[in-house]
């Protein structure tokens, strides 16, 4: 019987419990697939702490990789045992077998691993969106990105400097300094050490950064809106510290004119052909070596758990990923 990762309550890590669960045969245009890789996220923190509402008992896991196995009427263009990866906005990858809507699988392109692509799905299509359409990056900009270290963090810090902009990275510790340097940072702040404002602004020489990238939340994001120039891009894309404050419009004005933006990638993938032409230049940046995959942490399904007390404790660097 396949494994499934679910949750009957919201709490701790403690609240995960492995389960045997059959999914059935696929319903009509959604395929079935076998996972052999697992991306984990902090939207899964979120929902299994209850920060983002979901009905009990749940799943987890919104990206994974694998092998289809089966075919639910209707699919066209798929073939059972093609190597496909997801991104979905309901819960349940966290497990070996699953059903998924065919319009949500990209056939994986050769080149590129199963543990990559189920890394890329929903970290990399987000760096996409957030880069390319939320705040199209360009060359010459000076751009700042917390989480540096991160999933998100190091795809975007990568694809950033490959188009030719100047990336200032913030990160937790010396250990991620270094790797946020190789990985697209010109310059690196560390939290805790490094005054936040000043350093961007020295670096800037006074003028501060057309657009900030901020998956931290509440302990960043004030100071993020004072890195800003006039008529500034504040992208808040995360949660890690707790949500960002509730603050008043002229907050904006008053630091010049600036736009704050909260983007979810399902709005920016809500169509077939958006998620299609994301995956296709997202692929193309990997094989081109232009963006670097890295996968920091691997864990087998059964350890879900221990996946995420790393991640909250801010143990992990680049992607995780659980293997059935």
């Amino acid at each position: 019987m396949p494994t499934t990762i679910r949750f009957y309550a919201h709490g701790g890590p403690e609240v995960l419990r492995c389960e045997e669960l059959e999914p059935g045969k696929p319903a009509s245009h959604e395929v079935q697939v076998r996972h052999t890789a697992i991306g984990v996220n902090y939207v899964d923190v979120y929902e299994r702490t209850g920060l983002y509402p979901v009905s009990l008992p749940s799943g987890l896991g919104r990206e994974a990789a694998g092998v289809i196995t089966a075919l639910g009427r209707g699919v066209r263009g798929l073939r059972v045992g093609e190597r496909v990866a997801y991104v979905h906005s309901l819960p349940g990858a966290y497990s070996e077998l699953r059903n998924v809507p065919a319009e949500r699988v990209v056939k994986v392109p050769r080149g590129i691993s199963d543990e990559e692509a189920a890394a890329l799905m929903l970290k990399g299509l987000t760096a996409h969106f957030l880069i390319r359409r939320t705040y199209k990056v360009a060359r010459g900009d000076t751009i700042l990105v917390h989480a540096a270290a991160g999933g998100v963090g190091l795809i975007l810090c990568q694809w950033a400097r490959a188009l030719g902009a100047k990336v200032i990275g913030v990160v937790g510790s010396d250990a991620k300094a270094e790797l946020a340097r190789k990985h697209g940072c010109r310059h690196v702040l560390v939290s805790g050490r490094d005054e936040l404002v000043a350093g961007v602004k020295a670096l800037t020489r006074g003028a501060g950064v057309p657009v900030v990238y901020d998956a931290v939340g509440k302990d960043t994001f004030m100071d993020s809106l004072d890195c800003l120039r006039r008529l500034g891009v504040m992208v808040t894309f995360g949660n890690a510290s707790g949500p960002p404050p509730a603050i008043s419009p002229l907050e904006l004005t008053k630091r010049g004119s600036l736009f704050l933006t909260r983007p979810t990638l399902f709005n920016y993938i809500a169509s077939r052909e958006d998620l299609a032409a994301g995956a296709r230049e997202l692929f193309a940046a990997v094989r081109a070596r232009k963006v670097r995959v890295l996968i920091g942490q691997r864990y087998p399904l059964a350890r879900a758990a221990e996946a995420h007390r790393d991640l909250e404790g801010r143990r992990t660097t680049g992607s995780t990923v659980l293997i059935p």
